[in-house]
């Protein structure tokens, strides 16, 4: 039940306890128990919505920035990691492979608030080596759903 139980509330995690109950096949309380279970596991980090800002009268900037390290001894990448995603402006934080060390999300209402942040806040941490930051433009899919999905016409064509 548990894998299934997470790959449902992965896609939707508004969905009602009873139908996720019904879906299951199980009763209601024992959804309620596992999905206690999990978050106390820290299986499940947390709930979130997905918001196109682009619809909104706010403004976002979001940026993805590369970040190469040295990594500390004894503690490797972790450290300067968790240094890097205290700070309240940091949404995400990614150990990767490739060229980079870390991936390090943002969101910000301006340009200038992010290009202020890589240099008075991230490129003067001491295991900071280098960075490169990208700017989204447009999002297309975020976290498996589609942003601005193209509403297909289902009208029926009537010629006379």
């Amino acid at each position: 039940m548990r894998e299934e139980l997470l790959a449902i509330i992965e896609k939707n995690s508004r969905i009602d306890l009873q139908e996720l109950a019904v879906l299951l096949g199980v009763q209601e309380v024992d959804v309620v128990n596992e999905l206690s279970k999990l978050e106390a596991e820290g299986v499940i980090c947390g709930y979130h919505t997905l918001i196109d800002w682009e619809k909104t009268s706010i403004e976002k900037v979001t940026a993805l920035i590369e970040v190469k390290v040295t990594p500390q001894r004894g503690q490797g990448f972790d450290k300067i990691a968790e240094r890097i995603y205290n700070y309240p402006e940091v949404k995400s934080v990614y150990l990767i492979s490739g060229g980079y060390d870390l991936l390090v999300t943002l969101e910000e209402k301006t340009l200038k608030e992010i290009s202020r942040f890589v240099s008075d806040k991230l490129s003067t941490l001491d295991s900071v080596l280098s960075t490169a930051t990208h700017f989204i433009l447009k999002k297309y899919k975020d976290h498996g759903t589609i942003i601005d999905k193209k509403h297909e016409d289902i009208r029926e064509v009537i010629t006379p």
